[in-house]
């Protein structure tokens, strides 16, 4: 377990507490809403363990005037964020509360959490060798970081029910598309580690 690193990708308040940027817009799943439950006794279990928690958190960097800096595509997705959601060091911006604190906390700008990140030197800096990865959604930055992941060489072990996307059948292909690169595997097998 020592160089276990649980990767918990986007579980913020913007995205998964009824007040965060999402709440207020009424998106989200109720897949998505059942992960922070499923998940604390695995974050308790790989803590006790003396494995790593490791957050990523989708950042919106404030520019000029304190506008975020919103890519457009997420633009027309989500025409609802707006200024102060997402902002570094902000409530929106934390890990949901039944999470966190994680060991280590990572700011990201785009899909996957080693883009332009320090994701990679932490996991190095750590030992780091085997990656345990859940969050949301399955279909984006999930997939995105665990394909970065696996170039990387790390092994990544994919928590099929630890993940979420706002169908269960965008879930499943996004899952699919990851057994060439990922051990798939559950949060309870995990516990087990």
């Amino acid at each position: 377990m020592h160089t276990t690193a649980l990767l918990l990708c986007d579980l913020q308040n913007d995205f998964l507490h009824p007040r965060g940027a999402y709440g207020r817009a009424g998106c989200g799943a109720p897949e998505i809403a059942a992960l922070p439950a499923r998940l604390a006794p695995l974050v308790a279990h790989v803590r006790a363990r003396g494995g790593l928690v490791v957050s990523t958190h989708f950042t919106l960097v404030p520019g000029r005037g304190g506008e975020p800096f919103i890519s457009p595509h997420l633009a027309r997705l989500r025409p609802f964020v707006k200024r102060g959601d997402f902002l570094p060091g902000g409530w929106g911006h934390a890990v949901v509360d039944e999470l966190g604190p994680a060991d280590v906390a990572v700011e990201k700008i785009a899909y996957s959490a080693f883009y332009m990140s320090r994701l990679e030197w932490v996991l190095g800096r750590a030992g780091i060798t085997h990656l345990l990865v859940a969050g949301i959604v399955t279909n984006g930055g999930v997939a995105s970081t665990v394909r970065d992941a696996h170039v990387r060489d790390f092994h990544v072990s994919l928590l099929e029910d630890g993940c979420g996307a706002m169908t269960p059948a965008i879930h499943a292909a996004a899952v699919e598309g990851l057994r060439p690169v990922a051990e798939i595997t559950s949060v309870e097998a995990a516990l087990k580690f």
